[in-house]
């Protein structure tokens, strides 16, 4: 890794992790991020679980979500996200959605467990140790295709 590549990389770290701190001050979780598009602008985001009831408003979702409004493209392709904490798999699965190019995060997961915030249960859940956490069964319906036959047959829809 080229030093300036190794610098820039750090100096996004350090931004998310100050939103994270800046957040903790302002009432909020201890989770900063940003996404920097290719255009090199940056998109910030903090946790803001508890200030707006929302279990899904994690920082990085944050950062992606402004990210793809102010782009105007749900599709972040080559856009990088620096978090200050490694990505649950919410975010994880958020970045995938928004097609992240690269992902950096300082602290992880097992720093966050000591501060309160322990994921390992939903990792376990994902890799199949703990079906009963959230138990999801198929229930099929003789309608269950007609929201995909409606978008197959849309020629206006815009392909995601």
């Amino acid at each position: 890794m080229a030093p300036d590549e190794a610098q820039q990389r750090g100096t996004y770290l350090d931004h998310a992790i100050r939103l994270a701190v800046q957040n903790v001050s302002d009432g909020g979780g201890p989770f900063g991020a940003v996404v920097v598009t290719p255009d090199g602008r940056i998109h910030e985001g903090v946790n803001r679980v508890t200030r707006d009831n929302d279990p899904t408003a994690h920082a990085e979702v944050v950062a992606i979500r402004r990210a793809a409004l102010e782009i105007a493209s749900f599709d972040l392709s080559g856009s990088v996200l620096y978090a200050s904490c490694e990505p649950c798999p919410l975010c994880l699965s958020a970045a995938l959605w928004a097609r992240i190019g690269h992902i950096y995060y300082a602290a992880d997961r097992q720093g966050a467990a000591r501060a309160g915030f322990d994921d390992a249960l939903f990792y376990e859940y994902f890799d199949g140790a703990r079906p009963t956490l959230l138990p999801v069964d198929h229930t099929p319906r003789t309608t269950s295709e007609d929201p995909f036959d409606a978008w197959r047959n849309d020629a206006e829809r815009t392909d995601y």
